[in-house]
């Protein structure tokens, strides 16, 4: 079950994230804004609301990060997993 709204860390800049999201919505209609996107899923839609952090420092390396808020407004359960998969999947970047 997906939650209806959420907050998650992203290290990445924002550049970065609005390169690719894009893509990672995928089909659906996307309406940016400063620091906020609209995107319409099914009936209802999702409002995205980021922050840039101060980067995370590990001795000598310094890694971008912000803040994501996700908030579904009018979209079920389903419509929520379905859309979040792909949108992980498209964030997903190296590891194991």
């Amino acid at each position: 079950m997906i939650a209806e709204r959420f907050e998650r860390e992203y290290g990445c800049t924002e550049t970065e994230w609005l390169r690719w999201l894009p893509g990672a919505v995928r089909d659906q209609a996307l309406n940016l804004h400063p620091g906020q996107a609209h995107v319409a899923i099914a009936s209802g839609h999702l409002q995205l609301v980021w922050t840039v952090l101060p980067p995370r420092q590990i001795a000598m390396v310094r890694l971008p990060r912000m803040t994501v808020t996700f908030v579904f407004i009018g979209v079920g359960n389903e419509a929520r997993a379905d859309f979040m998969r792909y949108f992980d999947l498209y964030l997903q970047r190296g590891g194991g």
